[in-house]
C-alpha cells in the first residue's frame, strides 16, 4: 500500500504529467506535491483545486441520485476533468478511513498526455493510497 510520496511519483510517470498533488479539500492544504504547478505555487493551486472539488462533492447536482450523500464513506463523485487549451486537470477523490476529504490532482500536458490512461491509473492509485 503506497503512501503519498510513492503515489505522487507514480503519477509523474504517466505520459505528459507536469505536476501532481494530494489535497485535503476541506482545508485546501496540499498533503504532498511533486513536479510543477500551473501557477508556480503548489499551495495556491491546492487551495483553488479544493474549492472546485468541494463544489462538486457537496452539491447533489453532480452526484448520482442514490448515494448522493457521503453515507458509507464513499465520495459521490469519482473524479473531475478540466480541459483547457494546453492541458488537463484530473481531480480524483480518494476514499479514506476518516472523512474522505482527500483527492489526487494531476496536471497533464494536452499534447503528450493520455487523458483516458491518466484517469484509469489515478483510479487505481486512489484505491491503493494510504492516507493518515
Amino acid at each position: 500500500m503506497p503512501g503519498i510520496d510513492e503515489c505522487l511519483l507514480e503519477a509523474m510517470r504517466l505520459p505528459g504529467a507536469r505536476g501532481a498533488s494530494v489535497v485535503d479539500w476541506t482545508s485546501g492544504l496540499a498533503l504532498g506535491t511533486v513536479g510543477d504547478s500551473p501557477n508556480g505555487d503548489h499551495e495556491a493551486t491546492a487551495a483553488e483545486a479544493a474549492e472546485l472539488a468541494r463544489l462538486a462533492a457537496e452539491h447533489k447536482a453532480f452526484a448520482p441520485e442514490e448515494g448522493a450523500d457521503w453515507s458509507g464513506g464513499e465520495p459521490p463523485v469519482e473524479d473531475l476533468i478540466i480541459c483547457n487549451k494546453d492541458s488537463y486537470h484530473v481531480l480524483r477523490f480518494v476514499r479514506t478511513t476518516f472523512d474522505s476529504s482527500v483527492f489526487l490532482h494531476l496536471w497533464l500536458g494536452r499534447s503528450d498526455g493520455n487523458l483516458a490512461l491518466a484517469r484509469i491509473r489515478l483510479g487505481e492509485m486512489a484505491e491503493r493510497l494510504v492516507v493518515g
